[in-house]
């Protein structure tokens, strides 16, 4: 009987004897296999290296290099990875197959060899063949839940950005990036003004919607391939803009405010205004020795709290001792 298609397997005859190639290719055929033939060691490794055959069926006394170097040379072309190797000889002494087996082969048959006993060496290595790509199979699987498991483990469950944990990750490799190139590296936290009264106003499911809305337009505002956006925790969110100078955040956050106040989310209420409005704190440097990521997110909440205590709906800079309004004044002034 035929093997099924998809248990059909690519064999390598690496024999310097013509005829015994033709007898063993003949079976192969018969039984529905591929085969690839060899008359040299050197040859058969060159053919190992192109096809990566299923199965190879190596002679041992061949002119040149042995089977033995062939199976070597072949084991050490595929770290990692195994096809099985039969040898066939007419050698059959107990130290001919232990030398077949510590060569790298996986099987020894004295010739000749039966087309049965052939036949079943064949079944068995079909057999190890389909369990060893279900176990590949099983393996890339297992690798691509644990990838899909550690992502989901840096996410924030409710809008999407990333969580705590991998914005003080994602912060320390941007501090160590700015501090080599000496660039500047701004950390902006930022909060919805009155939230706690939006959810008692309209409920916790409104206030998540609110939450997850509030998190588009930050990643949408993360406009450059190293700035990003991260859940600080509640209805705090953080964003870290590599390479943005002091003026360059301020400007940042002014079109943020335009874009949330565009949005129009009525929050009922606010003393702030009709709308959901969001205050921040910036904090920007050019990182060195000393520069730890709680270092800047303590910076960055000392300025939130600062644009709270001056009326909301602002952003306001820790070095600049300045937020987004005074800002807005100055250049209108000058």
């Amino acid at each position: 009987m035929n093997p099924k298609a998809d248990s059909a397997l690519t064999v390598l005859i690496v024999d310097d004897q013509s005829t015994t190639r033709v007898a063993v290719t003949a079976e192969l055929d018969r039984v529905g296999h591929r085969v690839i033939e060899a008359d040299s060691a050197e040859w058969g490794l060159e053919l190992f290296k192109r096809h990566r055959p299923d199965l190879v069926l190596m002679d041992i006394e061949m002119p040149g290099h042995d089977g033995y170097w062939a199976a070597r040379a072949m084991r050490a072309a595929e770290p990692g990875g195994w096809t099985p190797i039969i040898f066939l000889s007419q050698r059959d002494q107990a130290e001919d197959i232990w030398q077949g087996i510590e060569a790298g082969g996986d099987d020894y048959l004295v010739r000749p060899v039966s087309p049965m006993t052939l036949a079943a060496k064949l079944r068995a290595m079909q057999r190890l063949l389909r369990m060893r790509r279900e176990l590949v199979r099983v393996s890339e699987e297992l690798i691509a839940a644990n990838a899909q498991l550690t992502e989901l483990s840096r996410l924030d469950g409710l809008t999407g950005l990333m969580n705590r944990r991998a914005l003080d990750e994602r912060l320390q490799v941007e501090i160590a990036d700015a501090r080599r190139h000496g660039t500047p590296l701004t950390v902006v936290l930022c909060d919805v003004d009155h939230f706690k009264r939006y959810n008692d106003s309209l409920g916790h499911l409104a206030g998540d919607d609110c939450l997850r809305n509030i998190a588009k337009l930050l990643q949408g505002s993360c406009l450059r391939p190293r700035d990003f956006a991260a859940r600080f925790g509640g209805e705090e969110f953080a964003l870290v803009l590599p390479e943005t100078p002091r003026s360059g955040a301020m400007t940042y956050t002014r079109a943020l405010l335009r874009a949330v106040e565009r949005a129009a989310m009525a929050h009922p209420d606010s003393d702030v205004g009709p709308c959901i409005t969001i205050s921040g704190g910036i904090t920007t440097c050019v990182p060195d020795e000393g520069t730890t990521a709680q270092d800047l997110l303590l910076r960055a909440d000392d300025a939130l709290y600062t644009a709270k205590l001056r009326g909301r709906q602002r952003f306001f800079s820790y070095e600049m001792q300045m937020d987004t309004l005074e800002q807005r004044e100055l250049q209108r002034g000058g």
